[in-house]
C-alpha cells in the first residue's frame, strides 16, 4: 500500500506540496489520503468474478473496465473459483455487495498472504461469510497479474487524489482550526482516506477498525468533501463523548425521548452516548459550514438527534474562549439543562421518513408477516411512541402463542427494554436473560447481552468479569449488528482491568 500524507496549511498562504509516495513501512502514521492495493485487489477480483453493479453509468472511472478485461485477458485459474464464491456470497443488493467486499479488504493484510488482520470474533460480522478466501485472493493476485496491473494504474489515481487532496485537506483543516486540534494528527491513531477507482460511482463508506478509521470514496462527478469531513468529526469528537460519559451519564434520561422517532436507528435509542456523539458531531458540522446552520440541525433534530440543537446553541460560548474543544467538553455536558432540553425536544415534529443524499436501488419486498409478526410490528410501534401499557400486551400475547423461531426472543426483549425504561431493573434483567434463553436472532442476542453487561456494572459492586463475559459473547454473535458491535468494542475497552 501506498500513503500519501494530507498536508495542511502551515502559514497564510503557505501549503505543502504532496511529497512523494512512500511505502507503508515506512510511512507516518497521521492523517492520510491515498489508494489501497488490498483494496484494488479485492475490487480488482470481483469485478471479474461477476460484479456489475451500475457496470454503464458514465459515472465510472474508465479504469475499472480496463481492469476487468486485462484480470480476462490473463485467464486466472483462480477465477472460476472466485465466480462460485461470489455467487454463493451474494449481498440483497449491489450497494450491500460492496459494502461487504469494502469490510474484507480493510480487516486482511496485503498481498502476498491476504491473511486477517484480527481474531475470527474480531472480524467485522459482514466478512464471516470470507472465511477462508484469503488463500483464493492470494492465488489471484498472482495469476491476474496484479502488481502489475497496480503500477499501471498509478497515474489514474494520482490524478484522481490530486482532484480531492486540496479540498479534502481543506475541510479538516477547518476542522482542526474549529476544535483547536493537533494538525500531526492523534496519537496512536490515523484516519484515512482512500480513493477507490474499480468500485460502483458515487458511493461513501467508513469503516473504524481499532485505531484505524478508513473512509473509502469510488469515484463520481463530485468530490464528497462533506460526507468526508463529516467522517473525519466522528473520528475526532466520538473518542471524547465516550472518554467524558460520566459527564452524560445524568442526561441519560434525555435519551428516552429519542424513542419517540420512528426513523432513528435502534443503535441510537439504545446507546446514549452514542446518540450524543452524533448530535454533536452535527452541531459542529453547522457551526464550521455556516451555509449549512439552523437548517442543518432542526433535521439532525427531526431526525432523532435530540442535543444537535443544545450544542449548536452552546458551541457560542465554546468559541468566545480559549480551551482547546477536548478539554472544553465535560463543561459542555455538564451545562445541559434536563428541563429546557425536555422542553425544546417536546417541540420536535420527528420526521417520518431520513432524508438521504444519494438514492439507493429499491430492496426487495419483504415476504408477508405471520400473525405472530403483526403483533411484534405493532408492539414495536407503540414502544416507539412510548405507550409501554399497549406494547406491554401485544409482547405478552406473542409469549402465550406457540412459538416460531425467534419471536419469543423478540417478545422477551421488548418487554425487557420495557421494564428498564421503567426504572425496574430487577424485571429488565429476568426478561433478558429469558431472551438469551428462547433461541434470540443475532440482533437481540447482541443487544440483550450488552445490556446485561451494563446491569453488571450498574450495581453497588460492580462485576467486572461478568460484564466482560457478556461485551465478549455480543461481539462473537454471527451477525451481530453494527451498532451493538461499537457498543461492546467501546464499552468492553473501558472496564477496569
Amino acid at each position: 500500500m501506498y500513503l500519501r500524507p494530507l498536508t495542511f496549511v502551515l502559514a497564510a498562504g503557505l501549503m505543502l506540496s504532496p511529497t512523494p509516495l512512500l511505502r507503508a513501512q515506512g510511512a507516518p502514521q497521521g492523517n492520510q489520503l491515498d489508494a489501497n492495493l488490498t483494496l484494488f485487489t479485492v475490487l480488482a477480483a470481483i469485478n471479474a468474478a461477476g460484479y456489475d453493479a451500475e457496470l454503464d453509468s458514465p459515472s465510472n472511472h474508465p479504469l475499472r473496465k480496463a481492469v476487468r478485461e486485462a484480470v480476462l485477458a490473463r485467464k486466472p485459474a483462480s477465477l472460476e473459483r472466485l465466480k462460485s464464491l461470489f455467487q454463493a456470497r451474494r449481498a440483497w443488493n449491489w450497494n450491500a455487495e460492496l459494502s461487504q467486499y469494502i469490510s474484507y479488504a480493510l480487516s486482511i493484510e496485503g498481498p502476498p498472504s491476504f491473511k486477517p488482520r484480527f481474531s475470527p470474533n474480531r472480524m467485522p460480522p459482514d466478512t464471516i461469510v470470507f472465511e477462508g478466501l484469503s488463500p483464493l485472493l492470494a492465488e489471484f493476485y498472482e495469476e491476474a497479474g496484479i502488481e502489475d496491473l497496480w503500477q499501471r494504474s498509478q497515474p489514474a489515481f494520482d490524478e484522481a487524489i490530486e482532484r480531492y487532496h486540496a479540498p479534502i485537506t481543506k475541510a479538516l483543516f477547518e476542522a482542526n482550526m474549529y476544535l483547536r486540534n493537533p494538525t500531526s494528527g492523534m496519537a496512536g491513531r490515523r484516519f484515512q482516506v482512500i480513493i477507490d477507482l474499480l468500485g460502483a460511482p458515487n458511493q461513501v463508506q467508513t469503516r473504524s477498525f481499532a485505531d484505524d478509521y478508513y473512509v473509502v470514496v469510488t469515484h463520481g462527478p463530485r468530490t464528497r468533501v462533506e460526507e468526508v469531513r463529516h467522517a473525519y468529526l466522528h473520528y475526532l469528537l466520538d473518542p471524547l463523548a465516550i472518554r467524558y460519559q460520566q459527564n452524560l451519564e445524568p442526561k441519560r434520561g434525555l435519551g428516552d425521548l429519542a424513542h419517540a422517532s420512528p426513523i432513528l436507528n435502534e443503535a441510537y435509542k439504545n446507546d446514549f452516548v452514542l446518540l450524543a456523539g452524533m448530535s454533536l458531531v452535527k452541531a459542529v458540522e453547522a457551526r464550521i459550514d455556516r451555509t449549512l446552520g439552523v437548517r442543518h440541525v432542526e433535521q439532525a433534530m427531526s431526525e432523532g438527534f435530540i442535543l444537535a440543537a443544545y450544542f449548536y446553541e452552546a458551541l457560542a460560548g465554546y468559541e468566545k474562549q480559549e480551551q482547546a474543544f477536548r478539554l472544553y467538553v465535560p463543561a459542555l455536558f455538564d451545562q445541559i439543562d434536563l428541563r429546557k432540553e425536555d422542553e425544546r425536544i417536546a417541540r420536535v415534529q420527528f420526521a417520518s421518513k431520513e432524508q438521504q443524499r444519494v438514492v439507493k436501488p429499491k430492496a426487495p419486498e419483504p415476504p408477508p408477516m405471520n400473525e405472530m409478526e403483526k403483533s411484534l410490528a405493532a408492539a414495536e410501534e407503540l414502544y416507539q411512541k412510548r405507550d409501554f401499557a399497549g406494547a406491554r400486551a401485544l409482547f405478552q400475547g406473542v409469549l402465550r402463542e406457540t412459538p416460531v423461531p425467534g419471536t419469543h426472543a423478540k417478545a422477551w426483549f421488548g418487554l425487557a427494554r420495557i421494564a428498564a425504561l421503567e426504572k425496574d431493573p430487577e424485571r429488565a434483567l429476568e426478561f433478558f436473560q429469558k431472551t438469551l434463553e428462547s433461541t434470540p436472532e443475532a440482533f437481540e442476542k447482541g443487544w440483550a447481552h450488552i445490556y446485561l453487561a451494563r446491569f453488571a456494572m450498574a450495581t453497588t459492586e460492580p462485576d467486572v468479569e461478568a460484564a466482560r463475559r457478556h461485551y465478549e459473547a455480543a461481539l462473537a454473535v454471527d451477525g451481530v449488528s453494527d451498532g451493538a458491535r461499537k457498543a461492546a468494542q467501546s464499552e468492553l475497552a473501558r472496564l477496569p482491568q
